[in-house]
């Protein structure tokens, strides 16, 4: 994982935790593209995948987040702290 797309998920995942937010890591190792973490909390289960400032998920990630969202679940991608906050519903 980049420098900078480390930085943001730790940074979004200190956030959520701090917000009441249930957290963990995913990889499924048969399964490639895969959101990067699993958010619950408020009675919501959010998928999301980190990215570095100004970039952007590749096809087989793009996929996932689809299959996810056609299935019920939540999924998408982010490379901003306030656009994070704004997905999670967290205003401070």
């Amino acid at each position: 994982m980049a420098g900078a797309e480390k930085k943001l998920e730790k940074r979004c995942t200190d956030i959520a935790k701090a917000h009441g937010f249930y957290t963990r890591k995913w990889s499924s190792p048969s399964s490639r593209g895969v959101p990067d973490r699993i958010f619950i909390g408020h009675d919501m289960v959010y998928f999301i995948e980190f990215k570095a400032p100004g970039n952007v998920p590749t096809n087989l990630q793009r996929h996932e987040i689809e299959l996810i969202n056609a299935h019920g679940g939540n999924a998408i991608w982010c490379d901003d702290v306030d656009d994070f906050k704004q997905i999670l519903g967290i205003t401070t």
